[in-house]
């Protein structure tokens, strides 16, 4: 089985308010730096995403790529890739756990498998830098109060 990275983060925002930055795919060219274009193609009964379509430009890699959604409840989502031009598989979460003080504990989690031979450790390097930005976007978007 693939290893997977993962990091967690400390937001000050209730679950519900950090989920609803994280499921409005829209947005998400404003505050994460590699995606440029997402398009939501279908959702279910709640309205929630299951498949969207993404631009990334993440420097040297750039891909369009079409991730499945399952929602687990509020407090958990996690996506598996359908296709893409430089993936050969991408499987991420985002779990989210009340923390003190009105915050929540939000862990990232990534495994993903590139077309191109890469050495795992550099491969684990890339997810962990993908992880920390997405984490600190996240963070800044929901606590800056502009979401929504």
């Amino acid at each position: 089985m693939a290893e997977h990275t993962s990091s967690s983060i400390t937001i000050q925002a209730a679950p519900a308010d950090v989920m609803r930055v994280i499921a409005d795919f829209a947005r998400y060219p404003d505050w994460t730096g590699e995606v440029k274009e997402a398009e939501v193609l279908s959702t279910d009964g709640q309205g929630r995403a299951e498949q969207v379509r993404l631009v990334m430009d993440a420097g040297a890699i750039k891909d369009d790529q079409t991730l499945a959604y399952t929602w687990t409840g509020d407090g958990e989502v996690s996506w598996t890739l359908v296709k893409s031009q430089m993936l050969r598989s991408l499987d991420g979460s985002y779990l989210l756990k009340p923390a003190g003080s009105g915050g929540t504990e939000v862990t990232y989690r990534l495994t993903v498998d590139v077309k191109i031979p890469m050495l795992g450790m550099i491969k684990r390097k890339a997810e962990k830098v993908i992880i920390d930005r997405a984490l600190a976007g996240l963070k800044k978007r929901v606590e800056s109060g502009t979401a929504g």
